[in-house]
This record gives structure tokens, sequence and C-alpha cells, in this order.
């Protein structure tokens, strides 16, 4: 998995997941749940759908709110994550719904916002 800051990863949201299996992605949602082993947790997006994140090493921080996580996506659709970030929202509130948006536009839209970059020029 050393390969998933190599290439641009597509931002999704779960109920994408099934269409990336074995790629890279990106997600972005509220935390619902921590497995009582820090190894997994469950993220919801905008869509209020859940997506589960499988940690290689237990969590050694506490986690709430809005967390960005880059990984690969699983045959089970779980995110093998590579890393994670925690979204400070003690100044500004992250709206997902509005985030949620942006992503159908970006995926609408790919001749505007390409994931994959093309080296033919």
């Amino acid at each position: 998995m050393t390969g998933v800051y190599e290439s641009p990863k597509p931002r999704i949201n779960a109920s994408m997941l099934a269409q990336y299996i074995g790629r890279s992605v990106c997600l972005v949602g509220r935390l619902e749940k921590v497995h009582p082993s820090g190894k997994a947790l469950t993220l919801s997006d905008g869509e209020g759908k859940s997506a589960s994140v499988e940690l290689n090493e237990p969590l050694d921080e506490e986690l709430s709110g809005i967390v960005e996580v880059i990984g690969m996506v699983s045959n089970k659709g779980a995110i093998m994550a590579v890393s994670y970030t925690q979204y400070r929202e003690d100044k500004i509130s992250f709206d997902l719904e509005l985030y949620n948006e942006g992503l159908k536009v970006l995926h609408d839209f790919p001749q505007y916002y390409p994931f994959e970059v093309s080296l033919s020029g």
C-alpha cells in the first residue's frame, strides 16, 4: 500500500466504495463508532451512509467529529487506511452535506475534475 501516495486519489462517499475496489481513495465522514480494539472505525458521510475503515495499528489518540481517511478499498468494501486526519471544528464547523454536493459535481463532470493523470501530452 505504499503506492497510495504516488497517485491522485478520488474523493468519494460511502455509496461509491464498490466502484473503487482495489484503488486508493479519500473519504471524509463523521466518526460514528470506534471498535474496542481501536483498529476499526465507522464513518458516516454527507448522505448518512456508513463506511468501514480498518487501521494497521490501534488508535493512539481519541478521535471525534469529522475525519478524513486515505487508503485502499478492500474487496469487502472497507477502506484499509494508510492515514487519517481529524478536522478541527472548534472554530469553523464542517458541513458534510455541502461537501457531499461538491463530490457529486466532481464525479458528474470528470472532464473538468480529472482524478487520473495522463502522461501523454
